[in-house]
């Protein structure tokens, strides 16, 4: 997959997926929604806008396949860096443990909203932040997802800010009722599908058991 840029798929036509699945987020979809994301650079209105966050909250969601309640438990300390990127350690249904691999560009868009957190909320950091910000600014136990209020994000309010970013880019009659986070993981699985990834390997990146 390409992070964070809109899924590609070879089989696709006009933009959109061949055989979408039940609740997947359409290609031409994904652009808009990418698009809307991009475009929203405006000074916020209210304190509860908060782009950085937003991008991060939707991009993670659609570009590691995390479901909604994985969004809302992880914690800053659930990344490790790499050579490549990054390693998300997810504790998905079931206590079942599984590692995400988390490309460069969507490592630099979950710091980007990291630094902004520091503005809004500096006595949440470490006593002694690094220098270089980012992940090592934070507790390993921080959320890593937060609402305005700087306390870990609550599931209506990841699943607002997710709905406005839908209707901001004008796709939201395009989904599935109720596809919201879940709709963003069907897209995630249905991409590294046309990627030839195998049915064991997806399905443990899914955090299903695949026996």
């Amino acid at each position: 997959m390409r992070s964070p840029s809109a899924p590609t798929n070879s089989g696709a036509a006009d933009g959109q997926a061949a055989n979408p699945a039940p609740g997947e987020v359409r290609r031409f979809a994904v652009a808009a929604l990418l698009g809307a994301l991009d475009a929203d650079q405006m000074p916020p209105r209210r304190r509860t806008d908060w782009m950085q966050r937003d991008r991060a909250l939707i991009l993670t969601a659609l570009l590691a396949g995390l479901r909604a309640d994985e969004l809302r438990r992880a914690n800053v300390g659930d990344l490790r860096r790499t050579d490549d990127g990054a390693v998300m350690h997810v504790c998905g249904k079931g206590g079942k443990d599984r590692r995400i691999p988390i490309e460069p560009a969507l490592l630099d868009v979950l710091e980007r909203y990291l630094d902004s957190r520091l503005t809004r909320f500096p006595a949440t950091t470490k006593r002694r932040s690094s220098p270089g910000g980012g992940l090592t600014a934070w507790p390993s136990g921080a959320p890593l997802f937060v609402g305005a209020d700087g306390e870990r994000i609550t599931r209506g309010t990841l699943q607002y800010r997710v709905l406005r970013a839908f209707r901001r880019a004008g796709i939201d009659a395009d989904r599935a009722r109720g596809a919201l986070v879940h709709g963003l993981r069907h897209t995630f699985a249905t991409e590294l599908a046309n990627a030839d990834v195998s049915v064991y390997a997806l399905m443990k990146l899914l955090g299903h058991d695949p026996w």
